[in-house]
């Protein structure tokens, strides 16, 4: 059995200071990491947020991001050693460079499900704002400023191949705004390709996408506007339709089952925007039954 153990990550350094910082402490009082039986395993502060687009990169923060990503990949990389499950709570989804370093340094060959609503793919050009959260899988695969996709001379820290796309919904939007297209070789399973198989199909197929190979194991990213808006509005860029509650917890189940999963985090949750706190007490049950095989 695999024990849990949640890393706090509240960085915005990739988005802005909207409330997406107070992620991990919203879903800890709403009792996460009891549900999980996880044990906790330390906070990772960001640096000092900067408001300027950074002019040589384009982006926002990226030398806070790249020296996160170091300090985040040397608190998972600890969890790992310790043969614990790692479950990162962020944050916004820069904070996916540092789970990944955390892996690369470990040098095997490692995958990842990307759940999200929207494909992360900008090139800082196209970027309106200079937002890493909107390129991080960009960044992950090598594409963008060497400062965030040659961390400590690793990058990149995915092969294309090695990437599930999954649950997506922005394609028009992202090609309106000019975003680079996706690659032929990252696999790109978008919303309605998850309906047309039904989540648990299209979720094992990607798990079996994910464990072939040669692979060691995969992450598991969770932007949670994958989900429905109607359901899940406390995000900052929202968008209509998205996967249901049983979907996404049908998805995490199929994904986090077994020992090829090797960690998960979770981002973009803003508490401001559920008051009440009904949001964070329901993603909080839909996770603790995702995440409720991870000890396999």
């Amino acid at each position: 059995m695999r024990e849990l153990a949640v890393i706090e990550a509240p960085s915005v350094l990739g988005l802005r200071p909207s409330g997406v910082e107070e992620l991990p402490g919203a879903l800890l009082r709403a009792g996460l990491a009891e549900r999980v039986g996880a044990v906790r395993a330390g906070r990772v502060e960001a640096p000092a947020y900067e408001a300027g687009r950074d002019p040589d990169t384009g982006v926002l923060n990226p030398g806070g991001i790249a020296r996160y990503s170091v300090a985040l990949a040397d608190a998972v990389g600890g969890v790992l050693d310790r043969g614990l499950f790692p479950v990162v709570l962020g944050g916004d989804c820069s904070i996916l460079l540092g789970n990944l370093l955390a892996l690369r340094r470990r040098r095997g060959r490692y995958g990842l499900l990307f759940l999200d609503g929207h494909t992360d793919f900008y090139q800082p050009s196209a970027e309106p704002t200079g937002e890493a959260a909107s390129m991080e899988l960009a960044l992950a695969t090598g594409r963008g400023p060497r400062l965030l996709t040659d961390l400590e001379g690793l990058g990149p820290l995915l092969r294309d191949e090695d990437v599930v796309a999954f649950g997506f919904r922005d394609a028009a939007q992202s090609a309106e705004a000019g975003m680079q297209p996706l690659p032929p070789g990252l696999h790109a399973v978008d919303l309605d390709r998850v309906r047309a198989l039904g989540a648990a199909v299209a979720a094992r197929q990607a798990v079996e996408l994910l464990a072939g190979g040669g692979s060691a194991g995969y992450w598991v990213h969770l932007d949670v506007d994958v989900l429905d808006d109607a359901i899940m509005p406390a995000v900052d860029y929202r968008q209509p339709g998205g996967l249901t509650w049983p979907e996404l917890e049908s998805v995490l189940r199929t994904a986090l089952a077994g020992d090829r999963a090797i960690g998960f985090d979770v981002t973009i949750f803003n508490p401001r925007l559920d008051p009440e706190g009904h949001i964070a007490a329901r993603l909080v049950e839909c996770l603790g039954r995702g995440l409720s095989d991870a000890h396999g």
